[in-house]
């Protein structure tokens, strides 16, 4: 088995890393393609105004001066030779849940994977302050070895978010809906030393689901949420109210 593994918090992360050394014990082998910066927030962005530049750093590991997308799009799209069989995205330093996977460039590392036609996942530990990414990727490696005997629906990629938490704890897998959450916090100004204004996105919301069924729910009570993505942002129920509106008198 042949994966190839992005993230978007850099190809020197900690969550990367450890996800590289628990899939290079399970598959034959592992590629690595990532930016080379933090790249958190980049969500599905293509670098399309410049070119882009590879370094290779030894041992099929290398960086990207662009967008996770970027890195993924250019593995599979000719850099290299090999075909893979899996992309993974991750192990992303904080959750990616509800809302997040609109934002999220580990969430569009997986997307492009699954866009260019491969199976893909996005795994994220819920944590900023992650202590357990090890473990964490344990359990990437026995969500692989279930997958390996089911397809995946095409159009269909995975979110998965893992507590902060030893493996042994960990309750188990469950299979959630996106929750949703509330509006972020707002923007924080601050001023420079000579006086000019810059500003901050304010946090991300709390969750405002937490109906059973959530993947906030599932990391809460100590599972890893599993959620079933594709991006057909279409709103089929609405069509033929739309219809009927541009429809002439």
């Amino acid at each position: 088995m042949l994966i190839l593994l992005s993230n978007d918090d850099g190809y020197l992360a900690p969550g990367l890393q450890a996800l590289a050394s628990a899939l290079r014990s399970y598959a034959d082998r592992v590629l690595i393609m990532a930016p080379d910066r933090n790249m958190s927030g980049a969500s599905h962005s293509l670098t399309l105004s410049r070119p882009l530049s590879v370094q290779a750093h030894g041992n099929d590991v290398f960086s990207v001066d662009g967008t996770p997308s970027d890195c993924v799009h250019l593995a599979l799209n000719g850099y290299f030779e090999h075909k893979v069989d899996m992309v993974v995205s991750g192990i992303n330093r904080g959750a990616n849940l509800g809302d997040d996977v609109m934002y999220s460039g580990t969430v569009a590392a997986a997307y492009e994977g699954r866009n260019l036609g491969f199976p893909a996942m996005a795994v994220s530990n819920v944590s900023h302050r992650s202590q357990h990414f090890a473990d964490s990727a344990l359990l990437v490696v026995d969500l692989l070895k279930r997958l390996q005997k089911h397809t995946l629906p095409q159009g269909t990629f995975l979110n998965v978010n893992i507590p902060d938490l030893p493996y042994a704890e960990i309750k188990g897998f469950k299979t959630t809906v996106l929750g949703r959450r509330l509006p972020a916090q707002p923007i924080q100004r601050v001023n420079s030393p000579r006086g000019d204004e810059y500003l901050w996105i304010g946090a991300f919301g709390m969750a405002d689901d937490a109906q059973a069924d959530t993947d906030f729910a599932a990391v809460a009570q100590g599972y890893v949420s599993v959620t079933p993505l594709q991006f057909d942002l279409t709103h089929c129920a609405q069509l033929a109210a739309i219809e009927r509106c541009l429809a002439l008198d």
